[in-house]
């Protein structure tokens, strides 16, 4: 049991940067996007969903990392679930915000990609 929760823990760290990483190129692509419209492709939102689901997958570990270590809340959850709860938000505000939904997403990866590094800083 040690073994696979200090697995999930590896994967967790490691995971921490790929969803840091895939926020801030599709933050960054989107914005651009919403600058040029050139760049506007499908291909957009793939990269937005695959950035999205890195956030999710990133919580699962996490919560079972909490529930096997039994570990005391702090900050470090704080802006892992606060960059879960980003998902919803910035999905929410697609509508109302639909000649602008590139600047949303592209903001919106940029936050969470902040949330990211953040957590990564107090897990260290």
């Amino acid at each position: 049991m040690i073994m696979v929760l200090a697995s999930v823990r590896s994967i967790h760290h490691a995971n921490a940067w790929v969803l840091t990483v895939s926020n801030a190129l599709v933050g960054v692509w989107a914005l651009a996007a919403h600058f040029a419209p050139r760049l506007r492709h499908r291909s957009i939102w793939v990269g937005v969903i695959i950035a999205e689901s890195v956030i999710v997958v990133q919580t699962i570990l996490g919560v079972i990392i909490q529930n096997s270590e039994n570990l005391d809340p702090d900050r470090h959850q704080l802006y892992g679930f606060s960059a879960f709860i980003s998902i919803g938000l910035i999905y929410a505000y697609r509508n109302d915000m639909k000649d602008r939904v590139h600047l949303l997403y592209g903001l919106g990866s940029i936050w969470i990609m902040g949330l990211g590094l953040r957590a990564i800083y107090l897990a260290a």
